[in-house]
C-alpha cells in the first residue's frame, strides 16, 4: 500500500533503514577512495554520523516528525566528521527547518518535495564555496527533478524513486563536473554514501525494514562499476590540516557567524560554518589549526577537536602505514579500578585483541581503539590521559594519521608531563615499549624510545584492492602486498609468499629478533612455515609470535 504522507514514526523508520544500509554497505563507498591498501574513510565516516543521529532518534518517545527531525538534525551535527558529512547533516537540517512549518503532524506529498528542496538549499549555504561534481551537486539535481515534476506523483514512493533515479544519474556525471574525480577514475565517494542513505529510506517505505545483520561481506565487482583505481599519484596539498570543531556558544543568539567566518575564509579553504542554536560548527583545511582552535575559544567552550594531517593521509594511501582497521566507535578502554597517582601512565593505540594484550603485558595502562581509518578524536586522548593519573603520560599513537591527534591532546593537558612518541606503526609502538624504564625521567625514556624507533624495521602483509603499478611493482586486485618503510615490496597470489619475500628483504645477518603480530585467518602451519623460514634466513634471529587477532593485516612484522 502506497504512502500518501509521512508520519513521525514512519519518518523514524525511514532515516534509521537509511543509516544501516549505508552501515552494510559502507566499505563500497570506502573504496571510491583507495589506492591498493584499504584506506577509504568517507563510507566510514558517514555511517558512523548517520548511525549517532539515529541513536539520538531512537531514545526519544515522540513520534512527532517535527521532532524526530529536530532531534536527527543536532544529532548529525554533533556527529559529523568530514566535508562530506557536515554537508550531508546540514541536508537534513534543512529537511528539519521544511518540516518544522507544518502543522498537521504529518508530511504530505508536496511538503515532503519542500522539504527536500530545503534540504539541498541548506547544504549549498552552509558551504563557502560551493563545488560541483560533489555531494552537493547530487542533492540539488535530485531536488530539482522532484519539485519540477511534482504533479506527477501520486505517493511518497513515487516521489523518492524518481529522486533516487536522478541522484544515480548525476552521481554518474560528477567526473565530468570535477576534473580531479574524472582524472581519478571515480566518482564523488558523498554523492554515493548519500545514495545508499536515498535507497534505504525507499526500502522502508516498500516495507523492507533492514538490520545491521545484514551487511553484505563482499561485495562483487560488477556492483562496483562506478569504482575506479585511484591515479592520481603526487598531489599538492596547499592547506594541510583538516580541522573540526563544535563550541557551545556563550551568547549564541547575538552571535555574528561573520565573526568567525570570514578569518577563517583568510586562514584556508573547505570551509563549512553553520549554527544550530548555541551550537558552531566549523570545518576548515588550513595550515594553523591552532590559531583557528584560539578564535573559537573567544566566542565560547569548545565541546569537540578533530585535526587531521591530510599529506599524511594522503601518503598513507600509498602504503605508508597500515597499523590497523576497526570501524566501531574508538573508546578507551579504561581500566576497572582508578590506581592512585603514579610516576607515569602508558597509553597505545591499537586494534586486535592480541595486539592489545600484548601491549598490556609490556606495561601499558591504556589502550585506545584505533587504527588507520579509525582514529580516535582528541577527546578520547584527553580522557586517557586523566584516567592514567600519572605525572608523566607517554602516548604511542602507532600511525602517523594519529600522531598530531595525540599532540593535540597533549597540548591541551595540564599538571602532567605528556609526550607523544611518533610511533608510526604497531611494530613501532611494541619495540619502543620494550625499552621503557619507569626508572628513568620522561626525557630520557623518549630518547631512548624514539632511538629503538629509528634503528628497527617494520613491515606489514595485507591484501590489494586494485590494480595498480607502485614503486616499479605490479600490483592485482586481490594479491597479497608486503610493505615495509613506506613502500609496496611484493605483491603475489599467495599469502605465505608475500610474507616470506617481505622478511627476505628486511631481515639480515645483524639482525637479533624478528615479532610477528598473527592476523585473523592464518593458520598455525603457515605461521610454522615462517618461523621456518626465518631461520632458513638467519639462524640466529630468535622468533617471536603472537596472535594478534588484527583484522586486515595477517602479518605485523617488527625486526630488531
Amino acid at each position: 500500500m502506497s504512502n500518501k504522507k509521512i508520519s513521525g514514526d514512519l519518518f523514524k523508520k525511514m532515516v534509521t533503514n537509511g543509516a544501516i544500509h549505508l552501515k552494510n554497505n559502507h566499505k563500497e563507498v570506502d573504496h571510491l577512495n583507495v589506492f591498493p591498501v584499504p584506506d577509504g574513510d568517507t563510507g566510514t565516516n558517514m555511517q558512523m554520523t548517520m548511525m549517532a543521529g539515529v541513536k539520538e532518534v531512537s531514545q526519544d518517545q515522540s513520534n512527532s516528525i517535527v521532532d524526530v527531525s529536530k532531534i536527527l538534525s543536532r544529532g548529525l551535527l554533533m556527529g559529523a566528521r568530514g566535508n562530506s558529512v557536515v554537508i550531508l547533516s546540514q541536508f537534513f537540517r534543512g529537511l528539519y527547518s521544511e518540516i518544522s512549518k507544518i502543522n498537521n503532524g504529518s508530511l504530505t506529498i508536496k511538503e515532503f518535495i519542500q522539504a527536500l528542496v530545503g534540504g539541498y538549499q541548506m547544504a549549498y549555504r552552509a558551504v563557502m564555496d560551493p563545488v560541483e561534481g560533489t555531494i552537493l551537486t547530487v542533492v540539488r539535481e535530485s531536488a530539482e527533478r522532484v519539485l519540477k515534476d511534482q504533479k506527477k506523483y501520486t505517493s511518497i514512493e513515487d516521489v523518492l524513486k524518481a529522486y533516487l533515479m536522478q541522484a544515480k544519474e548525476t552521481l554518474i556525471k560528477t567526473p565530468e563536473l570535477l576534473p580531479v574525480l574524472k582524472e581519478a577514475g571515480v566518482v564523488d565517494s558523498g554523492g554515493a554514501g548519500f545514495i545508499k542513505i536515498i535507497e534505504g529510506m525507499l526500502m522502508a517505505l516498500e516495507g523492507e525494514i533492514l538490520s545491521e545483520l545484514d551487511a553484505i561481506q563482499s561485495i562483487p565487482q560488477a556492483n562496483l562499476d562506478y569504482v575506479g583505481a585511484h591515479n592520481l599519484g603526487e598531489v599538492d596539498i596547499k592547506f594541510g590540516y583538516c580541522t573540526e570543531f563544535i563550541v557551545q556558544l556563550f551568547d549564541w543568539e547575538n552571535f555574528d557567524i561573520n565573526s568567525v567566518r570570514n578569518p577563517l575564509e583568510q586562514m584556508g579553504d573547505s570551509l563549512v560554518v553553520v549554527t544550530d542554536e548555541d551550537l558552531l560548527k566549523v570545518h576548515v583545511h588550513t595550515n594553523q589549526p591552532g590559531v583557528a582552535l584560539t578564535l573559537a575559544q573567544k566566542f565560547g567552550e569548545l565541546k569537540t577537536i578533530k585535526v587531521d594531517n591530510m599529506r599524511t593521509q594522503h601518503g598513507n594511501i600509498t602504503g605508508q602505514d597500515h597499523s590497523g582497521h576497526d570501524h566501531s566507535q574508538a573508546v578507551p578502554e579504561l581500566a576497572p579500578v582508578k590506581k592512585p597517582r603514579s610516576k607515569y601512565g602508558l597509553i597505545a593505540v591499537g586494534q586486535g585483541e592480541g595486539v592489545k594484550t600484548a601491549f598490556k603485558e609490556l606495561g601499558v595502562d591504556m589502550i585506545i581503539d584505533g587504527g588507520q581509518t579509525m582514529n580516535p578524536p582528541t577527546e578520547d586522548f584527553i580522557k586517557a590521559i586523566e584516567a592514567v593519573n600519572a605525572d608523566n603520560v607517554i602516548i604511542l599513537p602507532n600511525n602517523s594519521n594519529i600522531i598530531l591527534t595525540a599532540e593535540q591532546a597533549a597540548s591541551l593537558t595540564e599538571n602532567q608531563n605528556v609526550s607523544v612518541l611518533k610511533t608510526k606503526t604497531v611494530a613501532q609502538g611494541y619495540s619502543a615499549m620494550i625499552s621503557f624504564d619507569p626508572t628513568a625521567t620522561i626525557e630520557e625514556n623518549t630518547d631512548v624510545m624514539m632511538d629503538v624507533v629509528n634503528e628497527m624495521k617494520s613491515g606489514e602483509v595485507t591484501y590489494a584492492v586494485r590494480d595498480t603499478e607502485m614503486h616499479g611493482v605490479q600490483v592485482k586486485n586481490g594479491d597479497y602486498i608486503g610493505i615495509s618503510k613506506s613502500k609496496i615490496i611484493v605483491s603475489c597470489k599467495d599469502r605465505y609468499e608475500a610474507v616470506t619475500s617481505l622478511l627476505e628483504s628486511m631481515i639480515t645477518e645483524d639482525s637479533e629478533i624478528a615479532t610477528l603480530f598473527i592476523g585473523n585467518g592464518v593458520s598455525e602451519d603457515e605461521v610454522e612455515k615462517v618461523v621456518e623460514f626465518v631461520a632458513s634466513i638467519n639462524e640466529d634471529c630468535e622468533v617471536e609470535t603472537i596472535n594478534g587477532k588484527q583484522d586486515v593485516y595477517s602479518y605485523i612484522i617488527a625486526v630488531e
